[in-house]
């Protein structure tokens, strides 16, 4: 009888689920699990049906609570061990954002360490109320990578970074993530998979090559000027306007009916 991996992927209807399954360590990220991530990503992106991903935690304590601590002894032994452990794990999470299509972190219990960085690499996050937030790499006497520490920043902002990182704390608050910016929703922890399913299937029900267009955007604008790639976001526009979408959805509007985008 063969093992239940680590990490699940799920299709329903539109929406791509990627669940961390690990509920026994509060889905702690392995290295097996990194390691799965690129084939996953990739088997959505190419999905045409699949029009938003949204990545969740199995059973109901935790989202993703931090690496596997138990693999560091055999996999971070030194800082060669480390470097390569960096380099398997960075690219399952690189391959994350890759995705052109909407990705959402459904968030529960525990979000904690590397879990924070998975979320934060998502395009929005929905939290139930007993969700609880932290970094607490001052307690391990880890150096903490600037690439993650960035991204934190420049959604909560310097003094909340300093604020997570100085304290350690893992048990900032559902409505301390709303506060701080971390998070998008926050609803009551019984209602938290019918929300996001349902606002989830909101955005599948748009034109999937506005929504790429809007995400290529907003990533592209975060950047230093010089770093951006606007013809590549021309492109995009462009695409959307010879669209036979959006000759539907001008159709639709003018028929007062929903229109049937298929994404091209």
């Amino acid at each position: 009888m063969s093992e239940t991996p680590k990490l699940l992927l799920h299709k329903d209807g539109p929406i791509g689920w990627i669940i961390f399954n690990q509920p026994e360590k509060r889905n702690a990220v392995s290295l097996e699990m990194w390691q799965m991530m690129p084939d996953y990503v990739q088997d959505l992106s190419t999905d045409d049906n699949i029009r938003v991903v949204v990545l969740r935690g199995a059973g109901d304590q935790a989202f993703v609570a931090g690496a596997d601590i138990s693999q560091f002894k055999e996999r971070r032994r030194n800082m060669a061990d480390q470097e390569e452990y960096a380099r398997i794990s960075s690219k399952g999470q690189d391959s994350l954002g890759t995705l052109t299509k909407p990705l959402l972190a459904m968030i529960h219990g525990y979000c904690v360490g590397g879990g924070v960085g998975i979320a934060i690499g998502c395009d929005m996050r929905i939290a139930s109320d007993d969700a609880r937030f932290g970094i607490p790499a001052a307690r391990l006497g880890l150096g903490y990578h600037y690439k993650g520490m960035e991204k934190l920043m420049k959604l909560v902002g310097p003094a909340y970074t300093k604020e997570i990182f100085f304290t350690a704390r893992t048990d900032f608050s559902a409505q301390d993530a709303l506060r701080m910016g971390l998070v998008n929703q926050v609803v009551p922890k019984a209602e938290l998979e019918a929300f996001t399913r349902n606002y989830a299937l909101t955005m599948a029900r748009n034109a999937p090559l506005t929504l790429k267009s809007a995400k290529a955007t907003v990533d592209q604008l975060v950047k230093p000027d010089d770093e951006r790639d606007l013809g590549m976001l021309d492109k995009l526009i462009t695409d959307c306007f010879n669209s036979q979408d959006y000759q539907e959805g001008v159709k639709a509007f003018s028929e007062k009916r929903r229109p049937q985008f298929q994404g091209r």
